[in-house]
């Protein structure tokens, strides 16, 4: 033996993420000690971050996914084929809500980062920063199906049906009055929102402002329903920030009850109270339609040609995000990103939309595959 050490090279280390920037980091600080005594201690500290490197990369070697409730039951359903397929170990799926999800995913690079995000809502710029800012600086984004935003009961509750702007003055958390002028939600009962409307309690069980289910909710339905009312299209045009805190600002006094990220607390609370009303993805109410019914919006029910066919306007687009940087590095995730846009999972006869995903027409569905086969990176311009 030579007594001495064979020191790695930078490339036979593969540094990448978070070991890459503490290895930055130790160099920048090794720098200000005497020039005698970097050669020594620049020696050690490449030694030691060989050793400490390859374990935490054989420490993990299962896919981690997190985000989106609506999201979750496809990305488990695709994580049980791909374990079964021997493509590996079936990963790792949590149901941390959209925001929550974005906010995990775009903490970092490396094995203490999850590899992929579910989402009911695209990248927001703000998420899109975030990720860089932390180095996460190769986001893939692949569109997996079409959902329906719906309100729904139990069917041992009175049928109804509701209009966009009925659903606005329900939910909002300010109201125009009688002379325009906006005031807080007096409306209790349905039948204060109109007399047509059964004479019962406004409860109405849906996500917390962490999930993406609950941004589109006020994007597609209060939003859209503030555009409607002439006072609130009036404000729209005087003062557009203080229209958007109109649609953005949902009740507090208990009509809207936060449920959490699970949409199955929903459906299990909507069974047992006939009165209320809950919000969730198309697919919790195809899955629990023996039980509950859709609430028809502006005349048309939330059904699976509904959604599909641009009929239904609470339809909104779904997401997952995979960390490219993880890719070749944490094994497999590129085979089950493959997996998810396959034609056995994604088609209209695939075992996604069994599952009540809404799916994507072929031509569209094929592009988004070619686009995960080169994994295609987002850019600052694709994001809003």
């Amino acid at each position: 033996m030579s007594g001495r050490y064979d020191i790695p090279s930078a490339s036979a280390l593969r540094l990448r993420g978070v070991r890459h920037y503490w290895m930055r980091q130790r160099v920048n600080q090794v720098m200000e000690i005497p020039v005698k005594n970097r050669a020594l201690l620049l020696a050690a500290t490449a030694v030691g971050t060989f050793a400490l490197a390859a374990p935490a990369l054989a420490q993990r070697d299962q896919i981690r996914i997190v985000g989106s409730s609506t999201v979750y039951p496809f990305t488990t359903a695709v994580a049980e084929q791909f374990g079964k397929s021997g493509g590996g170990k079936t990963p790792v799926v949590e149901s941390t809500g959209t925001g929550g999800g974005m906010k995990l995913f775009c903490a970092g690079v490396g094995p203490t980062h999850p590899d992929l995000t579910n989402a009911s809502r695209a990248m927001k710029k703000g998420e899109f920063e975030q990720c860089q800012k932390n180095g996460v600086k190769d986001i893939v984004e692949i569109k997996v199906g079409i959902d329906g935003l719906t309100i729904a009961q139990s069917k041992a509750g009175p049928s109804i049906k509701l209009s966009m702007e009925q659903v606005f003055y329900a939910l909002a958390e300010q109201v125009p009055g009688k002379d325009g002028k906006l005031i807080p939600n007096p409306n209790k009962n349905w039948s204060d929102v109109d007399k047509s409307l059964p004479n019962i309690k406004i409860e109405v069980l849906g996500p917390p402002p962490t999930s993406g289910t609950r941004d589109s909710f006020h994007e597609l339905f209060l939003e859209a329903a503030a555009g409607k009312i002439p006072a609130l299209a009036e404000l729209k045009k005087k003062d557009g920030k203080a229209f958007d805190k109109v649609w953005k600002s949902i009740r507090k006094d208990g009509a809207y009850v936060e449920a959490g990220e699970n949409d199955n607390v929903i459906v299990q609370k909507l069974e047992a109270n006939k009165s209320a009303f809950g919000i969730f993805g198309y697919s919790f109410l195809d899955e629990n339609s023996a039980k509950l019914r859709g609430v028809a919006i502006d005349g048309v029910e939330p059904n699976y040609d509904n959604i599909a066919g641009g009929k239904y306007k609470g339809a909104r687009p779904l997401f997952i995000y995979v960390k490219k940087q993880h890719v070749g590095v944490i094994p497999g995730i590129d085979k089950f990103a493959a997996e998810y846009v396959s034609a056995k999972a994604m088609s209209k006869d695939g075992y996604l939309a069994r599952k009540g995903l809404v799916t994507l027409p072929k031509a569209e569905a094929d592009k988004i595959a070619a686009n995960v086969k080169a994994m295609k990176t987002l850019t600052a311009a694709d994001v809003k």
